[in-house]
């Protein structure tokens, strides 16, 4: 497992001097590269032995497949690559759901995150492109959704998956925007971190049941 995490940290490395220096050709070895570590330490954990692991492995080639769809700029990727986390997430959502979810835990979640992705979403709204307006509306729902539900399995899961759904939701705002408001390596610059550690945490849990 932990040969996985360091492919996906020495990676993570070349694809932010990769992006640091505009070199493409970097960016399209190292990206694809890192995200194969998080499907590594899945495996690692035992995915393949539980219903709950098969399909947060599901979850994570979902990502896999996002990542290579966004190492290009143009919207028809980059909409794919939006349905692919999308779909990702969703994956995650039926992952937790499988691992029994406390109703209260999940209710307060649910309650303290809608705000947050309100806010989110004010705030991309006037920067986006109609075509993107109900996309980006759908991700953001799908994804707050799976945090909640992180939430609502925190108290059996433990702590590793509740920061994984954390960090990678944390990440997406530094994907917005860089893509839609302010572009710019500083955003790539911690948000990949972010992502390549949430996917690395969420990846440790899919042997927990």
């Amino acid at each position: 497992m932990l040969a996985f995490a360091g492919l996906t940290a020495v990676a993570l490395v070349v694809l932010l001097v990769g992006d640091a220096r505009g070199a493409q050709t970097l960016r399209f070895v190292a990206k694809p590269l890192a995200s194969t570590g998080f499907l590594g330490v899945a495996l690692a954990a035992g995915a393949l032995d539980s219903r709950y692991g098969m399909v947060v492995l599901l979850a994570l080639v979902l990502c896999w497949l996002g990542d290579v769809l966004l190492l290009w700029h143009a919207e028809a990727p980059f909409r794919a690559g939006l349905v692919s986390f999308l779909l990702g997430h969703v994956a995650f959502v039926a992952a937790f759901a499988l691992r029994g979810v406390d109703a209260l835990w999940l209710l307060a979640a649910a309650v303290g995150v809608a705000p947050i992705g309100w806010a989110a979403l004010a705030w991309l709204r006037p920067h986006l492109p109609d075509s993107m307006r109900v996309p980006v509306l759908a991700y953001v729902v799908v994804i707050s959704t799976m945090v909640a539900f992180a939430f609502g399995v925190f108290p059996t899961a433990g702590l590793a998956l509740l920061a994984g759904a954390l960090f990678f939701y944390v990440s997406d705002l530094a994907v917005a925007r860089d893509r839609f408001v302010a572009p710019g390596f500083g955003n790539r610059l911690w948000g990949l971190p972010l992502y390549y550690g949430g996917t690395l945490l969420l990846a440790t849990t899919a042997g927990g049941v």
